[in-house]
């Protein structure tokens, strides 16, 4: 289920680079891994995320690609009356 090319794009990643990874569980599931990527070596990588850091190994990788910031937050909405 490895994808080569996700991999070699992940391997070629900087750091502070926003990536999301989907990748293989123990179970066979599969989980997504969104965050910035912080550094990677031969054999995973670690993405830091709103669930804190993520190492992802590579033999488990389906898929990665860049994706965009994260969008601006929201001003409070005004309620009638106030």
């Amino acid at each position: 289920m490895l994808n080569d090319e996700a991999v070699e794009f992940l391997r070629g990643t900087t750091e502070g680079t926003r990536v999301v990874i989907r990748y293989s569980l123990d179970d066979g599931q599969t989980t997504d891994a969104l965050g910035w990527f912080m550094r990677g070596d031969d054999t995973a990588c670690v993405i830091a995320g709103k669930r804190g850091m993520e190492t992802v190994r590579f033999d488990r990788v389906i898929a990665a690609k860049e994706v965009p910031p994260p969008p601006a937050p929201r001003s409070p909405r005004r309620r009638d009356g106030y």
